[in-house]
């Protein structure tokens, strides 16, 4: 996900999408542990989105 296209979300919609977000990473987390991930990289870019989302957030927050 584009930072440009979490910029456009509302900020119900950010911790929505936080809240999956977290839930897909302790997933592949779990996946990882039991040796059932296919795509180890995976778990960078779901960190990584998440990591945007919460950008998006502060800076929505530091706005207002």
């Amino acid at each position: 996900m584009k930072a440009n296209e979490i910029r456009n979300l509302s900020v119900e919609e950010l911790d929505k999408k936080l809240i999956e977000l977290k839930k897909d990473l302790f997933m592949l987390r779990m996946q990882h542990a039991t040796n059932h991930l296919d795509n180890p990289i995976r778990i960078s870019n779901v960190r990584r989105d998440i990591a945007r989302v919460k950008t998006v957030l502060r800076e929505k927050q530091i706005k207002q």
